[in-house]
């Protein structure tokens, strides 16, 4: 991963607590990242909280609801004393919500707001909050944002009615990846929107074809695949562009 393991940046990941939010936690780890883990609860947060204990020094675990405000200023006036002036290289927008078993005629008003208040206006607004602690690119690359997205959210591949508020909150997603990325393009910091398939974790279900470790994985060989100009797309986990 280009010049992220420069002593002077930290990996900001979202949704931390499980998933493939843990998963980013814990690769980053083993690449010997400074990470910083939120999630809305964590003093509940078990295995994020042990692997803490066997990182001291090199994983911060900080309350975050991406949907709130409150607790989206709160972690930018934490995150300064953490990065002890050090810029974050990574931002890994991974908090998420998918309701399931939706139909036409039923689809709940209140499920599609939660979605894209978590999945679309959360990310959007939490760049937004913490662009002036993003690595400029100047002599070496600036940093990545890198939204989890989902090719359910791509107009051009919708073929049947499903998981309609997941879909809508991850299209409007891509739109304020697509936004960030020409926000943030004279900075050299790179936006990118990801689908990492279909993952065996609480929201993918266990009959899913890919483990968290293996999405995971793969997702961080295309970030660190990533080319100068390589801001404002949609990829796969083969680096692979999708359809908007």
């Amino acid at each position: 991963m280009p010049d992220r393991t420069e002593s002077d940046r930290h990996c900001l990941v979202t949704g931390a607590n499980r998933g493939l939010g843990l998963e980013f936690v814990r690769q980053l780890l083993v690449r010997g990242e400074r990470v910083v883990a939120a999630c809305r609860q964590p003093g509940r947060a078990t295995a994020l909280n042990m692997l803490a204990g066997e990182h001291p020094g090199r994983l911060h675990v900080l309350p975050l609801d991406v949907t709130t405000a409150r607790s989206r200023d709160e972690l930018v006036r934490e995150l300064p004393l953490v990065l002890d002036g050090a810029r974050i290289g990574l931002l890994v927008n991974n908090a998420g919500v998918l309701h399931g078993g939706e139909r036409f005629g039923q689809v709940a008003e209140a499920d599609l707001e939660t979605s894209l208040r978590t999945n679309a206006t959360g990310p959007f607004l939490l760049t937004q909050a913490v662009a002036a602690l993003l690595a400029d690119g100047a002599d070496r690359p600036g940093a990545v944002v890198a939204n989890l997205s989902s090719e359910i959210g791509s107009l051009a591949r919708r073929h049947e009615f499903r998981t309609p508020s997941y879909a809508i909150g991850k299209a409007a997603q891509n739109m304020g990846s697509v936004l960030l990325a020409r926000a943030l393009a004279p900075r050299g910091i790179r936006v990118v929107a990801l689908h990492p398939g279909w993952v065996r974790t609480d929201m993918g279900g266990a009959q899913a074809t890919l483990s968290a470790a293996e999405a995971v994985t793969a997702l961080l060989q295309v970030i660190e695949g990533l080319g100068a100009d390589d801001s404002g797309v949609f990829l796969d986990r083969q680096g692979q562009a999708l359809p908007w």
